[in-house]
């Protein structure tokens, strides 16, 4: 009696997309924490302290793209991490390419996924 193995979910590309920028991000959160902390723009505790609960957000909500509201959340880290130009001004500009990444791959993701769609419903018809 032996169990088949569990097929593997299959994931859009969309999702695939959008987790590999939100744990880019997590990278680029780990060194500003570490910027933060040389220039002694925040206190130890609190940059290291805030800087892991926004990496574990954004891994963590990686793993949630497959639901609308994981991918809603990216929106919020998104805002998040522009947000953090309040403390250092550049992170404006850091933040705001990772929000045009972002934006570019979840156009992108949508649009491939839904061509994918299309072709493997075409794919079905013609076998079937």
């Amino acid at each position: 009696m032996t169990a088949e193995p569990r097929a593997r979910r299959r994931r859009g590309a969309e999702e695939s997309l959008l987790s590999i920028v939100l744990v880019l991000e997590a990278v680029l959160v780990f060194f500003i924490v570490l910027v933060a902390f040389g220039l002694r723009v925040l206190s130890p505790g609190v940059a290291f302290g805030g800087g892991a609960a926004l990496v574990v957000l954004l891994v963590l909500d990686s793993r949630l793209l497959r639901f609308p509201a994981g991918v809603w959340f990216g929106w919020v880290l998104q805002v998040a991490l522009v947000a953090l130009g309040i403390l250092l001004p550049l992170m404006y500009f850091i933040g705001a390419v990772f929000l045009g990444i972002w934006i570019y791959c979840f156009i992108t993701g949508r649009r491939l996924d839904r061509r994918n769609a299309g072709l493997l419903s075409q794919q079905t018809k013609e076998n079937s």
